[in-house]
């Protein structure tokens, strides 16, 4: 009888140590991530590594590409173009960055409030992400057409018309998604903090500057990440609304491997350019990573 007893109480205690928040009960098998491996494997990963491969390659889309060796790389590092280009490309995703990352973070933090309305509004703000890059950019072109659009200027005819076209286009179009973002992290912030700064005296910006951007420390850091790399492979937008003009004004990397692989039909050297894409929008991720401290997050509580 004791014997029963002591062993059921064992398994009552068992039982409610599993049940403490944080307890691990087990973690699912592997198989359930395969489908997600496998998807990224072969849509992700085999695409990159066969562009790094016709890199080394001579092909114009036709019969087998030939190797050769380093000619270009070589090639793009001879390109004259390579220098504005590259030039625009950091502009658009340093410009791309500061419009989007202040108007989705200040809407963020708005719409994770009690405001009322507030749904219906944030629910008004996501409707741009629900369009393809595509037809926002034909909406726009449209809309900036110098003759029948509602700006009768020639807005795109310029080079910081056009520029400052696109950096608006893809922020109306990406803000609503980094708002979600900011809008979730700033949800995480624990009320308390804002209770003890106003028993304290803060005002309202004292508390954003105090308490709300340093808890959405990781959570820019997120945003940041994927702004960059986003604005590093733009294209639709350039491809519709300036062709890379006026002239090359607006000529960033993207374009540049469009006109190699499909005017010119050099796939390799567009296969080059592609791989130096990847390249660089992994090195600047890591470098943002870990600059921001975000691998060493401790808590949940910092953003997201």
């Amino acid at each position: 009888m004791s014997a029963t007893l002591g062993k059921s109480t064992t398994l009552d205690e068992s039982a409610s140590l599993d049940k403490r928040p944080g307890a691990r009960v087990g973690r699912p098998h592997a198989v359930w991530a395969l489908p997600g491996v496998l998807f990224f494997t072969f849509f992700a990963i085999v695409p990159m590594a066969l562009a790094f491969y016709l890199s080394f390659t001579r092909w114009d889309g036709l019969g087998d590409p030939q190797l050769v060796g380093l000619a270009n790389w070589q090639k793009l590092l001879d390109d004259p173009r390579l220098t504005q280009s590259l030039w625009l490309t950091v502009s658009l995703t340093v410009a791309s960055w500061v419009f989007q990352t202040v108007v989705a973070l200040l809407l963020g933090v708005w719409a994770a409030g009690p405001q009322r309305n507030r749904a219906v509004l944030s629910a008004v703000f996501f409707v741009p992400l629900l369009l393809s890059s595509t037809a926002v950019a034909l909406l726009f072109y449209a809309l900036l057409d110098p003759n029948f659009g509602i700006i009768q200027k020639d807005t795109l005819g310029s080079s910081s018309g056009a520029f400052l076209a696109i950096v608006f286009v893809g922020g109306w179009q990406f803000i609503p998604f980094h708002t979600l973002i900011y809008q979730g992290g700033a949800r995480q912030i624990p009320q308390v903090l804002y209770q003890a700064a106003a028993i304290d005296g803060a005002g309202r910006y004292r508390q954003f500057f105090s308490i709300t951007l340093p808890q959405l420390r990781n959570t820019i850091t997120t945003s940041t990440v994927l702004i960059v790399v986003g604005s590093l492979t733009y294209f639709e937008t350039v491809l519709i609304l300036t062709k890379g003009g006026p002239g090359t004004d607006t000529a960033i990397l993207p374009y540049l491997m469009y006109e190699a692989g499909f005017k010119t039909y050099d796939f390799g050297y567009a296969s080059a350019i592609a791989s130096f894409l990847v390249l660089a929008a992994t090195g600047l991720s890591l470098l943002l990573v870990r600059l921001s401290g975000f691998g060493t997050m401790r808590s949940t509580r910092e953003g997201m």
